[in-house]
C-alpha cells in the first residue's frame, strides 16, 4: 500500500470512529429521563457523589418532564446538532486534504468546552466532577481530530505538486 492510500484509509478510520461518536453522543440526548433511570437501576446507588448527583438529575428530568416537557426540546436542539456537526465531517471523510478546515472547526469546538463547562457549570450549580466529566468529552474529541490534523498534513505534503516561483520560457 502506498504512502497516500496509507494516509487516507487511517484519515478515513479516525474519522469514521469520530462520527460515530459524535452522532451517539447527539442521539443519547433524545431519551435522557429513559436513560437516567436505566442508570439509575443499574448503578449501586450508595451514598457516593456520583450517586447522589445522578438520583438528583434523575429527578429533576422526570418531575420537569411531567410538569413541562416542553423544556426537553432543548435537549432535542442538542441532539440534532450533534448529529449535523457530525454530518460535516463527511467532507473530511470525501477529500481530506480539501475540508482539513472542518477538522479544525472541530479541534477548536472541542477546546471551547472547556470555558463553556467552567463558566456556565457553576452557574447552573453543576458539580465540579460533573464539569471536569463533560470537559473529558472535549479532551477526548481532539485526539482523533489531532491525528487527523497531522495526517492530514502529511497526506497535502505528499499530494500536491511543488509550487516553484520559476517558469522557464
Amino acid at each position: 500500500m502506498n504512502p497516500t492510500t496509507r494516509l487516507t484509509t487511517s484519515i478515513r478510520r479516525w474519522l469514521l470512529f469520530f462520527i460515530i461518536a459524535l452522532a451517539f453522543s447527539g442521539i443519547t440526548a433524545f431519551a435522557v429521563e429513559s436513560e437516567l433511570a436505566w442508570l439509575i437501576r443499574i448503578w449501586p446507588l450508595g451514598k457516593g457523589l456520583l450517586s447522589s448527583w445522578l438520583l438528583h438529575v434523575y429527578n429533576a428530568v422526570q418531575a420537569t418532564n411531567a410538569q413541562y416537557p416542553f423544556i426537553s426540546y432543548g435537549s432535542d436542539w442538542l441532539a440534532f446538532a450533534h448529529l449535523v456537526i457530525a454530518i460535516a465531517f463527511i467532507g473530511p471523510l470525501r477529500d481530506p486534504v480539501r475540508n482539513k478546515w472542518i477538522i479544525r472547526f472541530g479541534q477548536i469546538a472541542c477546546l471551547a468546552i472547556f470555558p463553556l463547562a467552567f463558566i456556565a457549570g457553576p452557574i447552573r450549580h453543576i458539580p465540579l466532577f460533573w464539569q471536569l466529566i463533560d470537559c473529558s468529552f472535549g479532551a477526548i474529541g481532539l485526539i482523533p481530530l489531532a491525528i487527523c490534523y497531522h495526517k492530514i498534513n502529511q497526506l497535502e505534503k505528499l499530494t500536491l505538486k511543488p509550487q516553484n516561483s520559476f517558469q522557464p520560457a
